[in-house]
């Protein structure tokens, strides 16, 4: 499941990973979009897709999308595809 977001993340240059690869959690993906002024429009969207609980922590901002056992795969498809469609239409490369 990590591995999905994750490689949303890698495909655009919107956003930035928190962690250092060698350091990716597998249950936490925390990662910034790499213009805050963008931040309402990505919780927009994926409130649009009934995602919830994705903005990060409030000291520390950025989204993190927590994946535990109980979380299905398909929840993550969905925030998967949200990330990929606000990427081809804000980042300047696909």
């Amino acid at each position: 499941k990590a591995a999905l977001v994750y490689e949303a993340i890698d495909a655009y240059d919107i956003y930035s990973g928190v962690a250092a690869r060698a350091d990716r959690s597998l249950m936490n993906v925390t990662f910034f979009l790499n213009d805050e002024k963008l931040d309402t429009a990505f919780l927009d969207s994926c409130t649009a897709a009934n995602i919830s609980t994705i903005k990060g922590h409030r000291s520390v901002g950025g989204f993190r999308a927590s994946m535990y056992n109980a979380m299905p795969y398909e929840s993550v498809e969905v925030l998967v595809e949200v990330m990929h469609k606000f990427g081809k239409k804000y980042a300047s490369k696909a």
